[in-house]
């Protein structure tokens, strides 16, 4: 019954997901328009800043990492949106509220995985080498993922999708750049960014083809407390608690 429960709610939200052709059109448009965009934009800055690669393709990797955010965030939120009303007709039918939100997150990680594979490509097609793939899209899902929850919690303060695709916009736009280490800032500010851990993972992925080790453990236990939030926010969100 549970493995069946598990099923429905997983295909109700992908369906969810797949009748917003807008997304679906973002989803292949905006990696590569980002990904070039943030290129030629850092492209003014001088390559010695930074020292392990020119910063155009600095640029294209912090658009990578936007654009794969902000796509998996923006489901996460219209998600939660949806949920307010969706998820209760769900509940009374007699689904778990942890499966549902099980089942939301399990769809996330699918877009999120989608994301990353079309930011990876325009990565790639335009003219920047990465060292591991395998790496390089592991860490963009991560990324994914983590703004997925993060548009959850957005959704359930900001229950708007107009309004909080906005503030989801910005938040990931300010994180992406502050957590690229373009500007001097204060570090223990930066540290507390969604983005700063998946940041360093990212760049060690496409230049060395390896895994920093120091920023792993932060970036994994971000993600526990972001399936915390994401939770609570779910479970506000819907009014109906949680139960087995």
């Amino acid at each position: 019954m549970r493995a069946r429960s598990a099923a429905v709610g997983a295909s109700a939200h992908a369906k969810s997901v797949l009748r917003k052709p807008a997304t679906l059109a973002m989803l292949a448009v905006l990696p590569p328009f980002v990904v070039v965009l943030y290129g030629a934009a850092m492209a003014s800055f001088p390559d010695v800043a930074f020292l392990s690669a020119s910063a155009e393709s600095y640029g294209r990797m912090g658009g990578a990492l936007f654009a794969t955010a902000f796509l998996s965030g923006l489901v996460g939120l219209f998600g939660t949106v949806s949920a307010e009303r969706a998820d209760r007709y769900l509940s009374f039918a007699g689904f778990p509220a942890v499966v549902l939100f099980a089942t939301r997150v399990v769809v996330s990680v699918g877009v999120a995985g989608l994301a990353a594979v079309v930011s990876l490509v325009a990565l790639v097609g335009a003219g920047t080498g990465v060292a591991s793939l395998p790496l390089a899209y592991a860490v963009l899902v991560l990324a994914g993922v983590l703004y997925s929850l993060l548009g959850v919690v957005v959704g359930a303060l900001v229950p708007r999708e107009l309004e909080g695709s906005l503030v989801l916009v910005f938040l990931a736009d300010f994180d992406s750049f502050l957590s690229g280490g373009v500007l001097d800032v204060n570090t223990d500010f930066v540290e507390f960014l969604p983005l700063h851990y998946p940041h360093a993972l990212f760049t060690s992925a496409v230049r060395r083809g390896t895994l920093a080790g120091e920023p792993l453990v932060p970036a994994v236990a971000y993600l526990a407390v972001f399936v915390v939030a994401a939770g609570v926010a779910y479970a506000a969100a819907t009014g109906r608690g949680w139960s087995l």
